[in-house]
């Protein structure tokens, strides 16, 4: 499809209703698309985009079926370059019609899941974590460690980011539970006679009928209790049962309790990382980067953050925050089991409203101050920590550099992960020729797309502080004004002058959100604004080599271009001392032979070509760089009968 395709479409809004299907034929619209817009209803629904081999291109809901449809054949909508793309494989169209938005919600998310939209919100488990699963649905449940989420209704607890966190409360579930480790599909499939963990006192032998399926089943509540947190729950029942079995004078049993019970009052709770104030609630974090975001979960049961669980989102692009957050919370927090009765979310978003009727018992809401916004706040962060992550794993393996970035911003305490670095130079030839350079490295790596030069035209002479003003301030402004993306982080090469010059520059433009240092090159000292003493990192740190690359390249490419300047202005000095050759002569003779030694080089006819010279300008040219007449001389008359021209004089 082409851009004329694009102009048809957009224009299709302006025909009237009654001649809809005919002009929008025209223009080039789907036959079975047009046929069909008319006849929408204005009533809640779910539309499927197909293409020509009904494959589901994108899955959307709508208040009014109808008018959203319709929608998007108008300008603003074409606009966006992912509905454009859309549009022109578009081929087919179908809806369904439901009671309500609630309903809508959750239908556009469960064809979402059955289809994969290429042009949809993508959410990406992750499936490097493991996850402690619980059976129980099966009669006779077993705990095992997957990293794969299923359906199939056991009980998951993760996923677990810190793996010997995970293969702690693994060993608490063996030594206290005896839960079976055998893979037999009880009670269909028997054995004969119990394993060998019956006789090391590692399970109670279920499998032939040594322990009744209720103990066993209560054994298992009790193991989704401890793992879910609530090891208080567990204390009480096991003490009960361990009273029980002494009163029955089973004291074999009732001494194994009380070992299990000293265990679990001694322990720290493994799945428990940071306790708040009250009950039972789930916190949402959020952080975006162009168009992948992060949504995180942080899971609080009884006042105690027992897990985190996230979720990344790709193909973002030309979506609002509030629709990746409603369409990433509609696909999965939907579905999760064991919602909490309060949903923090960092802020507000359309489909609220209808994602809340569809939640049952759970209340959506946005805090804007209080504790309850602090762990927003907290969410948020592990989300921008996740993204980070994330983003440097999906670079090429030769592009990564997340040990150097992450170091350097653990050793200098930066606010912000230093992804992207500027470093700025100042270079001079004995005080003339003063320009300055801006180098960009992404990750770790130059970024020569974004290297900028400057010629330091605001003052004359040679001023280091001045010139560093001037150039981070010119830098910045126009990275502000055409709204680009600024670094993570500045450095400038010099030392607490340069970098004050830097910081004054900055506040003026009101820019305080990246950081700002500043490398000593004699003792390759760091300089922190606000901070007396410098840092010095390790002469083998990562992190150090990283920042004397970047300061290095910064003075490579400073250098480079000051030798250019002052070459350019030695080469125009000697034609700037000849009388009659103006600015434009000069670009011209210096376009035409390169440097003054190729004029000197050309002859009379060769510099008379060039525009703007004459025959007897180019003799005074070369007259005035003391070049003799390169004119091609007249002919001579010769004799025929002699080999002596006619003016010479015989010996």
């Amino acid at each position: 499809m082409s851009a004329d395709h694009d102009q048809r479409l957009s224009d299709a809004l302006l025909v009237p209703e009654d001649d809809w299907t005919s002009a929008a034929i025209a223009r080039g619209m789907p036959a079975s698309v047009a046929q069909k817009l008319p006849h929408l209803p204005e009533s809640p629904g779910v539309y499927l985009w197909k293409d020509g081999e009904g494959t589901v291109l994108y899955v959307g809901k709508a208040k009014r079926l109808r008018s959203r449809v319709k929608s998007y054949w108008a300008q603003d909508h074409l606009s966006s370059p992912k509905t454009r793309g859309l549009m022109r494989k578009v081929r087919e169209l179908d809806t369904i019609v439901v009671p309500s938005e609630s309903h809508a919600l959750i239908l556009e998310a469960t064809l979402i899941k059955e289809y994969h939209p290429r042009f949809n919100i993508a959410l990406r488990d992750d499936k490097s974590y493991p996850y402690i699963k619980v059976t129980v649905q099966e009669p006779l449940p077993r705990v095992i460690v997957t990293r794969r989420l299923q359906d199939d209704g056991a009980r998951y607890f993760g996923p677990y980011t810190d793996v010997g966190g995970m293969r702690r409360a693994m060993n608490v579930v063996k030594r206290i539970f005896t839960v079976r480790s055998c893979h037999y599909n009880l009670p269909k499939e028997a054995p004969e006679r119990p394993c060998l963990d019956y006789f090391i006192k590692r399970c109670q032998a279920p499998c032939v009928g040594y322990q009744t399926t209720d103990d066993y089943r209560a054994m298992i509540d009790e193991v989704v209790w401890f793992l879910d947190g609530r090891t208080s729950d567990v204390v009480r029942h096991v003490r009960e049962r361990m009273l029980d079995a002494s009163e029955r004078l089973d004291f074999e049993r009732a001494g194994e309790l009380r070992d299990a019970l000293r265990h679990l009052e001694k322990m720290e709770e493994p799945t428990v990382v940071l306790e708040v104030e009250g009950g039972d609630r789930d916190v949402v974090g959020y952080a975006r980067d162009g168009a992948d975001a992060c949504v995180v979960i942080m899971r609080i049961r009884g006042g105690k953050l027992l897990a985190r669980d996230h979720r990344l989102v790709e193909h973002a692009e030309d979506e609002e925050d509030g629709a990746v957050l409603g369409a990433c919370l509609a696909q999965w927090y939907r579905t999760a089991e064991a919602r909490a009765g309060d949903l923090l979310v960092p802020f507000d978003f359309d489909d609220r409203e209808s994602l809340e009727a569809s939640l049952e018992s759970t209340k959506i809401r946005v805090p804007q101050r209080g504790p309850r916004r602090a762990l927003v706040d907290l969410a948020d962060k592990n989300a921008q920590h996740l993204l980070e992550e994330f983003k440097l794993a999906a670079l090429e393996a030769d592009e990564r550099a997340a040990d150097p970035v992450y170091e350097l911003q653990r050793e200098l305490g930066l606010p912000r992960l230093p992804r992207s670095l500027i470093c700025f130079d100042i270079s001079h030839a004995q005080g003339t020729d003063v320009v300055a350079s801006a180098v960009w490295f992404e990750n770790g790596r130059p970024k020569r797309a974004e290297y900028r030069k400057f010629k330091i035209a605001i003052f004359e002479g040679n001023d280091d502080f001045k010139s560093m003003h001037e150039v981070v301030t010119r830098y910045f402004t126009r990275r502000v004004a055409e709204q680009l993306t600024l670094p993570d982080l500045a450095v400038i090469d010099g030392g607490k002058g340069q970098l004050g010059a830097a910081r004054a520059a900055l506040d003026a433009l009101g820019i305080t959100s990246i950081g700002l240092i500043s490398l000593a090159k004699r003792d390759e000292e760091i300089f922190l604004p606000g901070r007396s003493d410098p840092v010095r990192l390790p002469r083998r740190s990562p992190a150090l080599r990283m920042l004397q690359q970047a300061r290095d390249e910064a003075h490579r490419f400073a250098v480079t271009f000051q030798r250019q300047k002052r070459a350019a202005r030695t080469i125009t000095s000697e034609l700037l001392k000849i009388p009659g050759v103006g600015p434009s002569k000069r670009r011209a003779l210096l376009t035409t032979f390169g440097s003054v030694q190729g004029v000197r080089e050309a002859t009379v006819e060769q510099i008379a070509a060039v525009s703007g010279f004459g025959p007897a300008s180019a003799e005074r040219l070369l007259t005035a760089l003391g070049v003799p007449s390169r004119a091609t001389p007249p002919d001579i008359p010769i004799d025929l009968t002699s080999d002596v021209p006619l003016d010479s004089t015989p010996e």
